[in-house]
C-alpha cells in the first residue's frame, strides 16, 4: 500500500513536470485615438452625390425630401399672415422692406435678418418670444423619416413595433431623434451635411478635442475584459500636410464632468461596453458656449477597429433629454439673430423640431408629468490613432474668460425653455440670449428707410437700462445703446459680429 501510494506520487509529479507550461499572463496594451468627426448618426438615403441647387433629394428617408422652411416669399407671407395682429400691408412690407434697394450692403442679409425677428414671435397673443416658448406657437410641422433602418443599439432591450433595424440585421434599434430630426436640411446629407460639416470644422480648427483611450490585458483585437475611456483633451488636433488629422501624435486625457470609464469586451476589432445609468461624453458644439457634457442616460459604445489599427469609427447611444438637444439647437453659438435667423438660413424651423422631439420622445419617463423627458439617440464618431496619456498632474478644462459669458446665457436660454414648456408659462428671454435678433437688428438697419417702420411693427425683447446685453456681453439701454463709461475687458477682444 505504502509502495502504492509512492508509486502514484511519482506519477503525479512526473505528469506535471512533463505537460505543456502554464502560458504566462499576456502584458498590459493601449490603443489611443483622437476624435476627427462627431456628429448625429443618421442615414442619407437618397443617391450619393446628388446636388441641384441647395436641395437634397428625396429617397428612402425621406420620401420628399429635406425641410424647406422659409424658402420663398410666398411661404415667408403665409407664415407671417398666421399672425392676426399683423395686416396685410405690414406682412407685405416686413417680407419686402420698402427702401431695401436703396442701401449699401448685402439687401439679401437685411432681407433675412428682419424676417428672423419677425418668425421670432409667432406665439398665440403678441409678446410671447418663439424660440424659448416653442410651446406657445402652432406646430408647423416636421417631415420624419420613414425609413426602418437606422444605426443604434437596442437600448432598453425591447422589440417594439416603432424600433428600426441596424444595416446588419438586428432588431429593436432605439433612435427616436433620427426618425424625428433626420429630414432637417442642414443635418441631412451623404456626408456633406451643412451643420455636421460645421460642428466637425470648428472642433478640427482647436474649439475642443475629445479622446478615447482602450486598454486591456490580453489581445487588442480580442479582449474580454477591456476598458473604454472617453474624454476632452487640452490639447488641439493636430493636422497633417493635407489638412488631415496626423496619425500618432500624443493627447493628455482629462477625467472632468465629460469623461467617463467602461467595462468592455473586444471581438475580432469590435469593441462593446458596458450599458451605464449615465455616460458623460464631450457636448457637440461650433462655437465656446456650446461646449459641455453630453450625458447619455442608458449609455454605451461600440467601437470598429480598422484592422491597421491606425482608424476607428464608433457609435455612442442612449437616451438623451430632449430639451437639451433643442436648447443646443436653437441657441447655440454666437448667432447674432438667434434661432430666426437660423430657421432662415438653413430652411428649417425650430418649433417643428421642437414638436418632432416631443412627439417622439421614448425614455426617461417622468411619474411627475407622466410623460418621457428622454429621446433614444445614436451619435457617430471617426477616429484616427493617438497616443492617449493621463497629464502629468490633475487638470480642468480650459476656459476662456472672455466667452464664459456666453456660456452662462446659453444655459440661461436653455433653462428657460424646460421650465416653460413643463409649466406651460411664457418665460422671458434671458439678457444677452439674442433671440430676435436683438440688439443686432438695430444697428444692423440704420440705413433702412423703413427702420422706423420695422422697429416699431416687429416685437422683441424689452429689458430695464442696464440689464440688456449687446454682442460683447456689455450693459446696453433698451435701445441698444452701449451705456457710456462703460468698463473695458477683455470681451471687446473676443466678440464676433456676423
Amino acid at each position: 500500500m505504502k509502495m502504492s501510494r509512492a508509486l502514484l506520487a511519482f506519477a503525479a509529479a512526473t505528469a506535471l513536470t512533463c505537460s505543456d507550461p502554464v502560458p504566462a499572463k499576456a502584458d498590459p496594451w493601449t490603443r489611443g485615438f483622437v476624435v476627427s468627426s462627431y456628429g448625429y448618426a443618421f442615414r442619407y438615403g437618397g443617391r450619393a452625390g446628388f446636388t441641384r441647387g441647395t436641395e437634397i433629394e428625396p429617397g428612402v428617408d425621406c420620401p420628399h425630401g429635406s425641410t424647406n422652411f422659409f424658402t420663398d416669399s410666398e411661404q415667408r407671407r403665409s407664415t407671417l399672415a398666421r399672425q392676426k395682429w399683423y395686416s396685410q400691408q405690414e406682412i407685405d412690407w416686413i417680407v419686402e422692406p420698402p427702401g431695401l434697394d436703396q442701401i449699401r450692403g448685402d439687401t439679401h442679409k437685411v432681407r433675412g435678418k428682419v424676417f428672423a425677428r419677425a418668425i421670432s414671435y409667432r406665439g398665440y397673443k403678441r409678446g410671447i418670444e418663439t424660440y424659448v416658448n416653442p410651446w406657445a406657437a402652432q406646430d408647423p410641422g416636421q417631415p420624419e423619416v420613414t425609413s426602418r433602418i437606422a444605426d443604434g443599439f437596442n437600448l432598453d432591450g425591447k422589440i417594439g413595433p416603432n424600433d428600426f433595424v441596424s444595416p446588419d440585421g438586428e432588431k429593436g434599434i432605439d433612435n427616436a431623434l433620427y426618425r424625428a430630426w433626420g429630414c432637417d436640411a442642414p443635418w441631412r446629407g451623404n456626408g456633406n451635411a451643412t451643420l455636421a460639416l460645421r460642428y466637425d470644422t470648428a472642433m478640427l480648427d482647436g474649439l475642443h478635442t475629445i479622446v478615447i483611450r482602450i486598454s486591456g490585458h490580453q489581445d487588442p483585437m480580442n479582449d474580454s475584459d477591456a476598458t473604454v475611456e472617453i474624454g476632452n483633451s487640452p490639447d488641439q488636433i493636430v493636422r497633417d500636410a493635407r489638412g488631415g488629422v496626423g496619425i500618432d501624435y500624443s493627447y493628455r486625457i482629462l477625467r472632468s464632468a465629460r469623461y467617463t470609464k467602461l467595462k468592455a469586451t473586444i471581438k475580432n476589432g469590435v469593441v462593446e461596453t458596458e450599458q451605464v445609468e449615465h455616460l458623460h461624453t464631450p457636448r457637440m458644439a461650433y462655437y465656446y458656449d456650446q461646449t459641455g457634457d453630453t450625458n447619455f442616460t442608458k449609455g454605451k459604445i461600440r467601437l470598429v477597429i480598422a484592422p491597421d489599427g491606425l482608424s476607428a469609427t464608433s457609435l455612442i447611444g442612449g437616451y438623451r433629454d430632449w430639451r437639451d438637444l433643442y436648447g443646443d439647437a436653437s441657441f447655440g453659438g454666437s448667432s447674432t439673430a438667434g434661432a430666426g435667423s437660423l430657421d432662415e438660413v438653413y430652411h428649417e424651423d425650430h418649433v417643428a423640431l421642437y414638436y418632432a422631439l416631443r412627439r417622439n420622445a421614448d425614455g426617461m419617463y417622468n411619474e411627475k408629468t407622466r410623460q418621457y423627458d428622454g429621446i433614444s439617440t445614436a451619435y457617430r464618431m471617426m477616429m484616427s490613432s493617438a497616443f492617449v496619456v493621463d497629464p502629468d498632474q490633475p487638470m480642468t478644462i480650459p476656459i476662456r474668460a472672455g466667452n464664459e459669458w456666453r456660456r452662462t446665457v446659453f444655459e440661461a436660454c436653455k433653462t428657460s425653455v424646460a421650465k416653460g414648456a413643463e409649466a406651460l408659462i411664457p418665460q422671458d428671454v434671458p439678457p444677452g440670449c439674442r433671440e430676435a435678433a436683438y440688439p443686432y437688428l438695430e444697428g444692423f438697419i440704420k440705413d433702412l428707410s423703413s427702420r422706423d417702420f420695422i422697429l416699431k411693427t416687429l416685437d422683441r425683447p424689452h429689458y430695464p437700462d442696464g440689464v440688456g446685453l449687446d454682442l460683447c456681453g456689455y450693459p446696453i439701454d433698451d435701445q441698444g445703446n452701449r451705456k457710456r463709461n462703460t468698463k473695458y475687458d477683455e470681451r471687446l477682444e473676443t466678440c464676433i459680429y456676423r
